[in-house]
This record gives C-alpha cells, structure tokens and sequence, in this order.
C-alpha cells in the first residue's frame, strides 16, 4: 500500500499579492469618489435618503469586492475573473463621468483624484493577476 503525499497548491506568486494590495488600496478611493458624488448631488437634486442608500449600496459593493479579493488571493480563477470584468466596468464608468457630469470644484477635484488613481491601480492590478507568473496559480 503506497501512501502518497497530497499535492500542494502552488505558491501565490508576487504578481498575486502586488495585484491584491493595488486593488485593496483602489476600493476605499472609488467607493470615496463615489460616496462624495452622492454626497453633493443631494444638495442639488436628490433627497438624503438617496444618499443614504447610495451609501449603504457603496458599502455593500466593497463588502463584496473585499471577500472576492481574499477568495482570489487563495488561488480562486473566477473571482479573478469577476474582479476584472467588474474593474473595467469601473473604470470606463469613471473615465466617462470625468468628463460628463457639471460638477462643483470641490466634487470635480475629489472625483477626479480618487477616479484616476483608482483606476489606475485597479488596471495595474488586473495586468498583474493575469500575467504569466500568476497564471499557474489560479487552479480552484
């Protein structure tokens, strides 16, 4: 009777964990841009409680891209998957609200500050969890 040694998962490359940090460092900064959005949209045009609910919506959205973010991190493919898809929609949906929305200076600087570092460390993410040293470890 042979006993044979369970097969070990690979170990997560730097290209994984670098991807993770970039994109745990981009949620608070969009759901930020985000949230002040709301925040001066209200004093023009929507109630508070729209605001709130934007709010607790943002929320749950981190909530979700945080949990999705530690399964990738154990080596999960489609959280990655879904992590990507849902980045490039983020960052096309803020790229087209840079420019397409009057906002206050205030709001416009806040946006675009947290927009554009945002995105850019959510691309610089997803380029690094799809390049090759990184592909072996997605296997779950």
């Amino acid at each position: 009777m042979s006993h044979q040694q369970p097969s070990e998962a690979p170990a997560r490359p730097a290209d994984v964990d670098t991807g993770f940090w970039l994109w745990l460092v981009a949620l608070p900064l969009m759901v930020i841009g985000y949230v002040a959005n709301a925040y001066f949209a209200a004093g023009k045009q929507a109630s508070f409680l729209v605001v709130g609910v934007s709010v607790l919506i943002a929320l749950t959205v981190a909530a979700v891209v945080v949990t999705f973010l530690f399964l990738m991190r154990s080596g999960y493919r489609w959280t990655r998957t879904l992590l990507t898809g849902g980045g490039l929609a983020t960052v096309i949906y803020t790229g087209a609200n840079l420019f397409g929305a009057d906002r206050d200076p205030v709001q416009a600087v806040i946006f675009a500050v947290t927009g554009i570092i945002g995105s850019v460390l959510i691309l610089g993410g997803a380029f690094l969890l799809h390049r090759q040293d990184a592909q072996g470890f997605f296997t779950k």
